[in-house]
């Protein structure tokens, strides 16, 4: 009897399908705060300008300095998901977001984001410099008070201006291995900060009922969505010298050039599909945004597609193979 008894008081308690389904789902949500999907082109933009920076940085430093930036963005998304939890709510595309839906206390999901937003500064202090830690804390505080609590609501400039707070990463990743600024990073800042406006107006054309009843001012709401065609086309025909610019300058190679012009004349087709598309009178498309839609997508492929040039641009370049 008490071989039984003191069997039974070690062994393992029985969690239910139904618990361990539970403990799941809570532990998906509090990644879902960290906003995985943007995080994945913040931190690949940051590992490029690691990569074609000049130096050497130890492997295991620079993992650390990339989670730094992976984390730093996600607690920026998680602090931005705390304080729109309001607007959140009236959307359809993001009410089922952890806090906005009342899956996760706001109190906690804010305390998540500072928690992981100082730790993340300081590890890239520790792992790699403090510029680079400067610069990951100017990139969170950019996009919380700038861009969340100070455009967001207020100007259909948004965008625009919030814009910066995703271009961070490459110097972020450039300065963790230099510790100094340069040409070919403000570079890279400049193409994140000009591409954005076309991407995010993509995607605010089909989405503009959400925010027309959350009250955020984005262009179509403000200024119609035939205004906002035609900004998107102006920005995408901006960005294309932007693109050109690192080959121009000799900071990198025909290869990267020519997926830059490619990647180029993709976006310029795709944006001027989205101005011709069939509209009516107010410029409403005809066809539920089928081509805006599809320049949403190729935007991402895009910025990818560039970032990856450069990268194996640099590659290619170092092993004297161009």
């Amino acid at each position: 009897m008490s071989d039984m008894m003191r069997r039974g008081a070690t062994a393992p308690l029985a969690v239910s399908p139904l618990q361990a389904a539970t403990d799941w789902s809570e532990l998906r949500d509090w990644f879902a705060l960290l906003k995985p999907r943007v995080m994945t082109l913040v931190v690949f933009s940051g590992l490029v300008g690691m990569l074609v920076a000049p130096g050497h940085i130890h492997p295991v430093l620079g993992a650390v300095a990339i989670l730094c930036i992976a984390v730093g963005a996600g607690a920026a998304g998680c602090i931005n998901m705390w304080y729109e939890r309001d607007i959140d709510a009236m959307m359809r595309r993001t009410a089922r977001r952890p806090i906005a839906a009342g899956r996760i206390e706001p109190g906690a999901g804010l305390a998540y984001g500072v928690f992981l937003g100082g730790m993340s500064v300081v590890l890239m202090g520790l792992a790699t410099n403090w510029a680079a830690a400067a610069w990951l804390l100017g990139s969170i505080l950019f996009y919380v008070l700038i861009y969340t609590v100070w455009l967001k609501r207020r100007t259909p400039q948004n965008i625009v201006i919030g814009g910066a707070a995703g271009a961070f990463p490459p110097i972020i990743g450039w300065v963790a291995v230099t510790g100094h600024l340069d040409v070919l990073p403000l570079i890279l800042f400049a193409i994140v900060f000009a591409w954005t406006p076309p991407h995010f107006w993509s995607l605010s054309l089909w989405a503009h009922e959400d925010y027309e009843r959350a009250g955020v001012p984005m262009l179509p709401v403000v200024a119609g969505a035939r205004e906002t065609r035609r900004q998107i086309m102006l920005y995408t025909v901006a960005l294309a010298p932007l693109a050109l610019l690192p080959t121009l300058l000799g900071l990198a190679g025909w290869v990267y050039g020519a997926y830059a012009l490619s990647l180029s004349a993709g976006f310029l087709y795709h944006a001027w599909r989205v101005l011709a598309e069939p509209q009516d009178a107010a410029g409403v498309s005809l066809r539920r945004d089928a081509a805006a839609r599809g320049a949403f997508r190729f935007s991402l492929l895009h910025l990818a597609g560039l970032f990856g040039a450069l990268a194996v641009d640099h590659w290619l370049r170092s092993a004297g193979l161009l």
